[in-house]
């Protein structure tokens, strides 16, 4: 079973993507915040990450260039999960060693298509 680490400042987001997921057969990991999601991912190596842009402390950006620095978690792909209105940071986060991105309001099976899609490479 694929590991996905969801990383959202927000509650309500965590537990929507969460469902999503394993609804779709897919294990789940949340953290919700930036170092922590750094943490968990040197810990776990899961097989997929989606990041928030913006949370307080370290942002999305921050996190996903770390990750992709680090020789132990480099090989994860990064998914940004960005609002409508946030145009430039899908440019900014795919800098930063995201591998694609995807807008929020999402469906399942948009989500689902996206995470196979990055994790076949």
């Amino acid at each position: 079973m694929a590991v996905v680490l969801i990383i959202d400042d927000s509650p309500t987001e965590l537990h929507l993507f969460q469902n999503m997921l394993e609804k779709s057969g897919f294990g789940t990991l949340v953290a919700d915040n930036g170092e922590d999601g750094i943490r968990q991912a040197r810990k776990a190596l899961p097989d997929c990450i989606l990041m928030d842009v913006v949370m307080p402390g370290m942002n999305g950006f921050q996190a996903t260039r770390k990750l992709t620095k680090d020789p132990a978690t480099a090989r994860i792909p990064v998914i940004m999960v960005t609002t409508k209105d946030q145009e430039t940071d899908k440019i900014w986060g795919m800098r930063q060693g995201a591998v694609d991105y995807i807008v929020k309001p999402v469906t399942a099976k948009d989500l689902v298509a996206k995470i196979n899609a990055v994790m076949a490479g």
